[in-house]
């Protein structure tokens, strides 16, 4: 069996070290650099030891798709290529992920929609494959600003879905979100979205890791099922289907199945918690009016705070999959009102 631990410290062909993932994100020194969200989703793949990536061109995301062909270019990426649509973009990481790689992907609104078969289908075998969702509006009248009607879609996919404030969350959480989606109890995708344009084409000042750095590879024998393999080709996998059984036998399969999934997601929450430090962020707490929401809609209430000064708080839950409902009721007390903005990225 692989061991990725006997690798820290050693060097990828590009000459960077292969470092603890702990160690790189709390302890290594960090430099401020101001770049876009789209440039900073290149620069934390850099660090990230990615396998696979594969693209479609949509708008807010395609500047980030091209911009980690070049990462290929330099050698900072195992491989990379167009998919001919967003649902083979997706059919064909599921591909890349069985095979035992680290994969990563972009999409963004329609594109989402489009590829919305293959989600539940990677939960179902459990491929911890990353997917950044720029979000966008995919609803009459035709938008391209930023939306989150696609987070509440996402949700039941038994995906992980994280929703990011802030380019620095974006770099952050890229990393770390490997670390979780990754672990052997867990073992899940992860979309990691934030607000098209608001985060991917303005610009901020992002602290970043050593560019000398980067993440261990990922060791696919840790994986809950078998990586395929010679030793376990894909008709292995469905050399004695379900659907050809009795449909008691096919739904009570489907219906376990999909219940280990979600504990799956429920067992992310000790990781989850660990990594990013809590499910929900709370921000002067004691006020008298509670705005609970996530992505940049945390940044109108940091706003809201500044010019209220103590009648406002804030909660940002940014983490829907898994939920942090326990934290929130505990911010929320019978005095307050409460306001929630971006809420259907939060049912």
């Amino acid at each position: 069996m692989a061991d990725t631990h006997s690798v820290i410290g050693t060097k990828n062909k590009k000459g960077q070290t292969f470092t603890d993932t702990w160690t790189m994100m709390h302890e290594a020194p960090r430099t401020p650099s101001f770049f876009t969200g789209s440039e900073v989703i290149k620069e934390a793949l850099r660090r990230a030891s990615c396998d696979v990536m594969i693209a479609y061109p949509i708008t807010p995301q395609s500047e980030a798709a091209a911009l980690i062909g070049e990462l290929f270019a330099e050698g900072y990426i195992g491989d990379y290529f167009r998919g001919e649509s967003e649902f083979a973009v997706m059919s064909q990481c599921a591909g890349a992920a069985f095979g035992g790689a680290r994969v990563f992907t972009t999409t963004a609104g329609p594109g989402t929609m489009r590829a919305m078969e293959n989600f539940p289908m990677w939960a179902g075998a459990r491929l911890p494959i990353q997917m950044i969702v720029t979000c966008r509006g995919v609803n009459s009248p035709l938008s391209i600003q930023p939306d989150t009607l696609e987070i509440s879609y996402l949700l039941n996919t038994g995906m992980l879905v994280w929703h990011a404030e802030t380019a620095q969350d974006f770099f952050d959480w890229i990393l770390k979100g490997f670390m979780v989606s990754e672990e052997p109890d867990v073992h899940l995708p992860l979309a990691l979205c934030c607000d098209g344009f608001f985060v991917t084409h303005t610009k901020d000042v992002v602290n970043l890791t050593p560019a000398d750095m980067c993440l261990p590879p990922y060791d696919p024998y840790r994986s809950p099922v078998p990586c395929m393999d010679m030793e376990c080709p894909p008709v292995r996998m469905m050399r004695d289907p379900f659907v050809m059984k009795s449909n008691y036998i096919s739904y009570a399969t489907h219906a376990s199945w999909q219940q280990e999934v979600w504990a799956a997601v429920e067992r992310s929450r000790k990781h989850t918690i660990k990594w990013i430090n809590g499910l929900i962020e709370t921000e002067n707490a004691d006020a008298e009016v509670l705005i609970v929401s996530s992505g940049t809609a945390v940044s109108q209430g940091r706003e809201a705070i500044r010019l209220l000064e103590d009648k406002v708080s804030v909660a940002a839950w940014s983490r829907s999959r898994p939920y942090g409902l326990g934290q929130v009721r505990k911010s929320v007390k019978p005095q307050r009102t409460q306001s929630i903005l971006s809420s259907r990225s939060l049912t």
